[in-house]
């Protein structure tokens, strides 16, 4: 059965029809508004109508960054979108008008999940996903299965406190493993460094023509691949972050392998060889126990439809 994955992005949806294999027969994309629900709603409702003319659909699946209610129906909170209790499924719906089944997933997780069945994890039965992008998403699969919690809302790693007192995250606390293990994290201590060490930054600040408040993540990731000396060492800093933090979720959850995705794992062995070297030294009883793979995510930006798309099939 032919399913649609919905990736929600901030300004965009990206929609493809995925097959039993994951495999994605027909995609495209279409611009929103954040600030206005229903725009996504119909911008959803487009995408179904155009991509459901040439394929049969049997479902639906909507890939929201929020925290996605227990029954898989509404987005009941989203830091970046006006989805506050929305019952998105049943907007959706009623703008489609068919009784195709549509199940909404929190976008880290149908990301893992698509790694899991048709990525680097589909060997394994227990697995971390981290997405670290602007944020640090999470997904956690458990004996073969998706770890959604009581309320929907489990695996939100990113959410750990690590440094008491420590930056000020968008969750309303102090701390957040987030805060240190994030593209964004990545980008305020390039800028930081530009301006406090601006001898070490000299690439690049020549980069974005001495304006230290351009550079971002894709950036310091182009320099560290050059031979830069302190975009490699913003980029180590930013493994040791990671791995350290696996290190912690590990102790709870003994995954047998942490994959990496998300825009910065652009960075390859730059970002994963740090990870993997802290993750070993913040292991608990290290030589005693098995030790998790450290990979990089196999799907690419395309995870999340096909995610998506694989969740609502089943």
């Amino acid at each position: 059965m032919h399913a649609i994955g919905v990736d929600i992005g901030g300004t965009k949806i990206a929609a493809g029809v995925v097959d039993e294999k994951g495999q994605i027969l027909a995609q495209t994309r279409v611009s929103t508004e954040p600030d206005d629900a229903s725009s996504i709603d119909r911008a959803i409702a487009e995408v179904y109508r155009e991509l459901s003319k040439d394929h049969e659909i049997g479902a639906v699946g909507l890939a929201a960054a929020g925290f996605v209610s227990a029954d898989r129906t509404s987005v009941n909170f989203a830091p970046n979108i006006a989805w506050r209790d929305y019952p998105i499924a049943d907007r959706v719906g009623a703008l489609i008008g068919t009784d195709v089944p549509i199940v909404v997933e929190n976008d880290a997780n149908a990301a893992g999940w698509a790694e899991f069945r048709f990525g680097v994890g589909q060997d394994a039965s227990d697995m971390l996903m981290l997405t670290v992008g602007t944020g640090l998403g999470g997904a956690v699969i458990v004996d073969n299965q998706l770890v959604r919690g009581r309320w929907g809302v489990a695996a939100e790693v990113g959410h750990m406190r690590v440094v008491p007192s420590g930056h000020y995250c968008g969750c309303g606390h102090e701390g957040c493993w987030e805060q240190y293990a994030s593209g964004s994290a990545l980008v305020r201590d390039a800028r930081a460094a530009a301006i406090a060490r601006p001898r070490d930054a000299a690439h690049l600040l020549d980069l974005v023509d001495g304006k230290a408040d351009e550079i971002n993540g894709p950036l310091v990731t182009m320099a560290a691949q050059s031979g830069d000396p302190l975009s490699i060492e913003l980029l180590a800093e930013l493994g040791r972050w990671i791995g350290e933090g696996a290190a912690s979720v590990a102790a709870l959850l003994d995954p047998e392998i942490i994959v990496i995705g998300g825009g910065v794992g652009a960075a390859g062995d730059l970002l994963v060889k740090p990870a993997r070297e802290a993750y070993g030294q913040a292991l608990p009883a290290r030589g005693h126990r098995p030790e998790a793979r450290i990979d990089l995510a196999a799907l690419g930006n395309e995870a999340g439809i096909v995610g998506a798309a694989d969740l609502a099939r089943r």
